[in-house]
């Protein structure tokens, strides 16, 4: 019993003096767009639920990405110009790592017959 607490203080000491590295919170904005094409030779196309981890190969953010997940509603297949969704970031790598946020989608031209679509991605990423 006297061992044990004697060796009680000197672990309470080690752990007092050690500090996490304090991470400071970022917030960076970034707008682009993506083309919605379900027909042709190279399509390019999303369901119900939308998965995409967006990429930089050039810049400030080379080698880094975002990842984004959430549901798209079947019946917004093909939305009518200036409909606006909401999705959620939920992770990235880089200088997104830990990244959470959201991207707010706005749809600047369709075709009903096609099911073309050009999309707006307007995203804040909050970030380590």
């Amino acid at each position: 019993m006297i061992f044990c607490l004697a060796i009680a203080p000197v672990y309470g000491q080690y752990y007092e003096n050690v500090k996490p590295h304090a991470m400071v919170e970022k917030v960076t904005r970034l707008h682009f767009f993506y083309h919605d094409i379900p027909v042709g030779n190279n399509p390019t196309t999303f369901t119900a639920v939308f998965y995409a981890d967006f990429a930089f190969t050039t810049g400030r953010f080379n080698g880094s990405s975002f990842s984004l997940f959430s549901r798209y509603p079947p019946t917004d297949y093909v939305p009518s110009p200036g409909t606006i969704r909401e999705m959620a970031i939920v992770g990235g790598r880089g200088a997104f790592r830990m990244a959470k946020g959201f991207a707010l989608l706005r749809a600047t031209s369709s075709n009903a017959t096609t099911g073309n679509a050009s999309l707006e991605f307007n995203v804040t990423l909050y970030h380590y």
